[in-house]
């Protein structure tokens, strides 16, 4: 092989395939069987999702597919003795389950996620194997993290289980003597079993006690992926093969942080949502993400088994991320990237440290004059081309531009605690520069101005006096 590269890396032997055929046989067959059941006592129950303006289907469908799921992968596992995990994936399948039938808060949710984590942390499952005690809290997040990125992106017909098949086969084509492997083996068949049903048009969703389960045992299989190193490093794989679920939920964070929207609430700025809206059908958007899935898979084993070219197997990933997020088109990232780079966020620093210096000079004022100065000093560096105050009585004004320079300028007037009102005028595009000097006006003009009624209403009583 060129450059010494094992045969292991390109095919796996009859033998290594053969031990992991039963359970995913049985997996497979159970499944097949129990989700037509699940689906008939979904609908006598009531456990059906039902359409609304966020969501693709028209008509009620049944969601609790993962309780055919999760019996489809117990069964083998327990018939193989593999005891150990299962207590903490049921954990995680009743966290999910009381979510479809009752609608868990999110704390509560994430609290039956980390009680989930907890419990397959005590039957070994830990980040870096056993030893600081820092592996457990961040095999705790991870876990967790993976069932909510899994839950996220089950929006589609089939998508949450093809993403799944793909990370089991990569997790079994790694090392197919593996712990890893001898627990994707049963995986793989349950989600080949429910997958029938569950591609578009799905006549079954598997629901929150299945997207959680699932979720959970792809993260359970990343902790145990195969590889030789015992640093962190060894995680890259398995964050490869489920860069499609861990991106859809760390671009839905970014989303709803730019946004200032809760973290949990629900939109459609998912990735699958993002390829509907550039016209794709739904059974074309599961063929493209199945399709990435499919590469990333590859990517990783690659990753795990031909260690010398990871840097060039790191930088195609990048390259695909990259070229994904441009094709996506997401208005948050543009938006970023002009504030970052295009002197939004410089222009925003400025005006608020113009309102700041404004401010100053307003607290430092002793007459109606000295406040009109304040005016005149700061009012070009916000952008303003005029700007009038009219207080008890008096009238102030004073363009910032020449007359021949304005086009087309709109007007803000912002009333003074019925002492009087400033009028501001200002091109178009200079609006997010006047918001903190609108606050200023509000919040420190206003009450100075309170000081002085006492002073006018002397000089406009000694004025009467005079006349």
């Amino acid at each position: 092989m060129p450059g010494g590269m094992p045969a292991r890396v390109c095919r796996l032997s009859h033998g290594e395939l053969m031990p992991l055929l039963r359970p995913a046989l049985v997996a497979f067959l159970l499944t097949a069987l129990l989700t037509p059941v699940c689906r008939a006592a979904s609908k006598r129950l009531g456990w059906v999702d039902h359409p609304d303006t966020r969501k693709l289907h028209r008509t009620p469908v049944p969601r609790a597919g993962g309780i055919a799921i999760l019996l489809g992968y117990a069964v083998p596992m327990a018939f193989r003795g593999e005891w150990s995990i299962l207590p903490a994936v049921l954990a995680a399948f009743a966290t999910g389950l009381l979510d479809d039938l009752v609608g868990l808060k999110p704390r509560i949710k994430i609290l039956g996620q980390i009680a989930a984590a907890a419990l397959a942390c005590g039957a070994g499952v830990e980040i870096l194997g056993t030893g600081a005690w820092w592996h457990v809290p961040l095999t705790i997040i991870w876990l967790a993290g993976c069932s909510n990125a899994v839950n996220l992106i089950d929006g589609l017909d089939g998508l949450a289980a093809g993403v799944g098949i793909f990370a089991a086969v990569a997790a079994i084509a790694t090392e197919p003597e593996s712990p890893a492997a001898a627990a994707a083996a049963p995986l793989l068949g349950a989600l080949l079993g429910f997958l029938l049903y569950n591609f578009s048009p799905a006549s079954i969703f598997m629901g929150d006690c299945g997207s959680n389960t699932l979720g959970f045992l792809l993260g359970c299989l990343a902790v145990m992926w195969p590889g030789k190193s015992t640093s962190i490093d060894r995680m890259s794989a398995p964050v490869v093969a489920l860069a499609i679920p861990i991106l859809d939920t760390a671009l839905a964070i970014f989303r709803r942080f730019i946004r200032n929207e809760p973290i949990f609430a629900a939109d459609r700025g998912h990735i699958h949502h993002r390829l509907l809206a550039r016209g794709f059908a739904p059974r074309k958007v599961s063929a493209v993400l199945y399709a990435g899935a499919g590469v990333l898979a590859s990517l990783s084993v690659l990753l795990t088994r031909a260690t010398y070219s990871r840097g060039a197997v790191l930088v195609a990933f990048c390259l695909m991320v990259w070229l994904a997020l441009r094709y996506l088109r997401y208005d948050e990232f543009d938006c970023a990237r002009r504030v970052i780079f295009g002197g939004v966020l410089r222009s925003a620093l400025s005006a608020n440290l113009a309102a700041r210096e404004f401010e100053t000079a307003i607290r430092g004022a002793r007459s109606l004059e000295e406040c009109w100065s304040a005016f005149e000093d700061h009012g070009p560096r916000l952008g303003l081309y005029s700007a009038r105050m009219q207080v008890y009585g008096r009238m102030f004004a004073a363009p910032f531009r020449e007359a021949e320079t304005v086009t087309v300028c709109w007007s803000l007037r912002v009333p003074l605690n019925g002492a009087g009102f400033v009028e501001l005028e200002a091109p178009f595009g200079a609006a997010p520069r006047l918001v903190p000097l609108t606050d200023s006006l509000n919040n420190v003009l206003a009450p100075k101005l309170e000081t002085f009624r006492p002073l006018m209403s002397v000089a406009a009583a000694a004025g009467r006096r005079t006349q």
